[in-house]
């Protein structure tokens, strides 16, 4: 018997119709059309492996903070020689003070003061000249205490200058070293250098960094605005400033089920260039869309802290430039339907 038979109770009353689980079923099918939402953004198959993934991103994560450190110490290289500069010419003007001093000391000596104080008209010039060889005395010793003081400093900073520059001899190699790695973890996806993107602005707020200039780790801690997952706040800072810039278009960061990768970590984001989610390779303005934000995180990479960027079949890392990328497969996994951004 089907679902609308008619049943009667014992009493004689005539029972509802069975139609109630039909109801339920049209009812849902109305609302699945009535609210739901547009194109659903499936989360792209980036394709890849854990290996590279892991090179890629200690071959990054090396050289940034190498870079970082060495501008570090090149920005207290220069602010050194500019005091040193200044240290210097307050040594040769207190030289020249207290040479003067000294001069007229020894020409007159202490016996000729005296005597120029003896030879006032009254007590009262006495005690006035009293004073005022006591006020200059009292000036000729500061300016010699602060020419001993000048020159301390002056010895202080050419040492603390030469231990700069060698610590930045070090960091020198320490960089070639960094930069040297990443292009060998470039190299297994990659089958050579490429044009890349390039013209946009660094517009980006800088995220925070440690005193020696190196980025400081950061843990999976703040909600995801993109998934119900997490991110790190570095990776957030990313997220909102491209946003600031006009990249607003649909974005998904957070995800749990890849193998290796930036994004089960909370530091990787795949920005579409369409605005409801990934879909086809980009063609024409949505194609402009992607070229504009990748150049644009590579403009700001040093603000953002980026590790590396894809698109389009290309990657950039720091220290490397522009690869060509090589896997095949769907839009996702050439990267020709979204750029994914990765930070340290």
């Amino acid at each position: 018997m089907g679902v609308w038979q008619v049943t009667v109770r014992r009493d004689g009353a005539r029972a509802t119709r069975a139609w109630w689980p039909v109801l339920v079923a049209v009812l849902a099918m109305l609302g699945a059309v009535l609210v739901a939402p547009g194109p659903v953004a499936a989360d792209p198959d980036e394709g890849g492996s854990a290996s590279v993934y892991k090179k890629l991103d200690s071959a990054a994560r090396k050289y940034n903070n190498a870079k970082a450190k060495l501008d570090a110490t090149k920005k207290k290289q220069k602010q050194l020689t500019k005091k040193i500069a200044a240290t210097n010419h307050t040594v040769d003007t207190l030289s020249d003070e207290v040479g003067k001093i000294a001069a007229v000391r020894y020409r007159q000596g202490p016996t000729s003061l005296l005597t120029l104080a003896l030879d006032q008209q009254s007590s009262t010039d006495l005690l006035a000249m009293a004073d005022t060889l006591t006020y200059l005395g009292r000036q000729d010793t500061r300016k010699i205490d602060a020419l001993v003081a000048a020159r301390r400093d002056q010895k202080e900073q050419q040492q603390e200058l030469a231990e700069t520059a060698a610590k930045q001899r070090k960091q020198v190699a320490e960089l070639k070293k960094s930069r040297d790695a990443a292009q060998k973890a470039v190299d297994k996806i990659s089958s050579g250098s490429s044009n890349g993107y390039g013209g946009q602005s660094a517009s980006a707020e800088p995220a925070p960094r440690n005193p020696d200039g190196s980025w400081p780790p950061e843990s999976c801690s703040v909600d995801d605005p993109t998934t119900d997952g997490c991110i790190t706040p570095r990776l957030l800072h990313a997220y909102q400033e491209a946003r600031k810039a006009g990249y607003t278009r649909y974005t998904a960061c957070y995800r749990s089920n890849e193998d290796g990768g930036e994004h089960p970590r909370g530091r990787a984001c795949d920005f579409s260039v369409t605005p409801d989610g990934f879909g086809d390779a980009a063609t024409g303005e949505a194609k402009t869309y992607g070229d504009n934000l990748a150049a644009w995180f590579i403009a700001n990479s040093g603000r953002l802290a980026v590790l590396y960027v894809i698109w389009y079949r290309q990657i950039w890392m720091p220290g490397v430039g522009w690869q060509h990328y090589d896997p095949t497969g769907a839009p996702s996994v050439e990267h020709t339907n979204h750029v994914h951004l990765s930070v340290q």
